[in-house]
């Protein structure tokens, strides 16, 4: 039977990972990583159990203490290739919940997920049936970035209006954090004026929190969304550290259900950082020959950083109309990525409201939206489907 459950794998070897790939068959979501690389990717992946294979220098019991902390409620299961007691009882000690051997004891693994399995469809049914409307549970939270190598795009039109839409529509806790240090946008949009930026969290770094991050953000008048805004000041850009995005995004996503995150067009250092820590990206391009050609040096340099796409690059067609240079269907024909969403053109309506200083939606199940507006609302409801 299928199940729910987010399993990740921790092993070097590729023999190891075939191995347990028989194993795992009947569960739809597994993913890989090594020793070396779990410490980039286990925030971002926030998997339900990890199976942790011994590495070869040894280090076993230290990622078990270091999952530990990360994921509180995840679950570790530690496999090794033969039995050890000493180390069987120091794993248990860090926090492993079962040491098997490979691959005598494989057996006992499966009989070990079938049953977390079945513990969280019931607890699952419970929340389920507690929940109303379009309640959703909170736990880790998904990080949506949204980013373009091209300028004037409408990214931060599209984040503003796509954060501020899912708020609205749903009962799930959001955040909204602007990148764009330099000369920042997201204010524009939702019409916030506060001294208290998103650099204002520094001096905390190593220890924030939910409490720091909500002290410092600002609250969006319709919907009570919550925003980082930029410092829009250069000097100030130049002073944050990698280190201090990556644990902005992390803290954010252990405390919300959702952030949004709006990118510049450059690349940097805090850029790769935010799209590396990224459950979604979801780039913004227009149908016009420049952005399609942009778009292929964006995917050629994602690919050279190494920021793995695969499943998590989605494009998003902004300023649709009749007029267009190419059209949605020739777009297809020269990208890859899936197209998850069309935004119409839409000047009179998102121009009155930015001029206005008001977003483009201001309540749940509005009536009379701007053609933009229906289309953002659209695309949220089909992603909280």
């Amino acid at each position: 039977m299928k199940t729910e459950l987010n399993i990740l794998v921790v092993a070097d070897y590729d023999s190891v990972k075939d191995l347990l790939r028989e194993w795992l068959a009947p569960y739809e979501h597994v993913q890989y990583t090594t020793s070396l690389e779990v410490k980039k990717e286990i925030d971002r992946i926030g998997p339900d159990i990890v199976l942790l294979v011994q590495p070869e220098d040894g280090s076993g019991v230290e990622l078990v203490q270091y999952i530990q902390a990360e994921l509180p409620e995840g679950i570790v299961i530690f496999l090794t290739e033969e039995q050890d007691f000493v180390l069987l009882r120091d794993v248990v000690r860090a926090g492993a919940i079962e040491y098997i051997v490979m691959p005598d004891e494989l057996a006992l693994l499966t009989d070990r997920l079938e049953k977390i399995s079945e513990l969280a469809q019931i607890q699952q049914r419970k929340k389920g049936a507690n929940a109303s409307g379009k309640a959703l549970v909170r736990g880790r939270g998904k990080v949506y970035s949204f980013y373009s190598g091209k300028g004037g795009s409408g990214r931060t039109l599209l984040a503003t209006g796509f954060a501020q839409a899912l708020k609205l529509e749903s009962t799930a806790s959001a955040l909204l954090i602007d990148l764009n240090l330099q000369y920042g946008g997201v204010e524009t949009f939702l019409s916030l004026d506060s001294n208290r930026t998103l650099a204002d969290l520094m001096p905390v770094m190593h220890e924030m929190n939910e409490n720091h991050i909500r002290n410092v953000a600002q609250r969006e008048l319709h919907s009570k969304l919550e925003v980082l805004v930029s410092p829009r000041d250069a000097e100030i850009a130049e002073q944050i550290p990698e280190e201090f995005i990556t644990r902005l995004i992390r803290a954010s996503r252990r405390s919300y259900d959702f952030v949004i995150v709006d990118l510049p067009a450059h690349m940097n250092e805090l850029t790769y950082a935010a799209l590396t820590e990224s459950d979604l990206i979801c780039y913004v391009m227009n149908l016009d020959t420049p952005s399609v050609q942009i778009y292929r040096l964006a995917e050629e340099l994602f690919r050279r950083l190494r920021i793995d796409t695969a499943g998590r690059l989605e494009v998003v067609v902004n300023q649709v109309g009749r007029d267009n240079e190419l059209a949605v269907s020739d777009l297809k024909g020269l990208i890859t990525a899936p197209i998850t969403a069309e935004i119409s053109r839409d000047h009179q309506g998102v121009q009155a409201a930015v001029n206005q200083g008001k977003p483009l939606q201001k309540e749940a199940n509005e009536k009379k939206l701007s053609p933009a507006a229906k289309d953002i609302r659209k695309w949220v409801l089909r992603k909280l489907s």
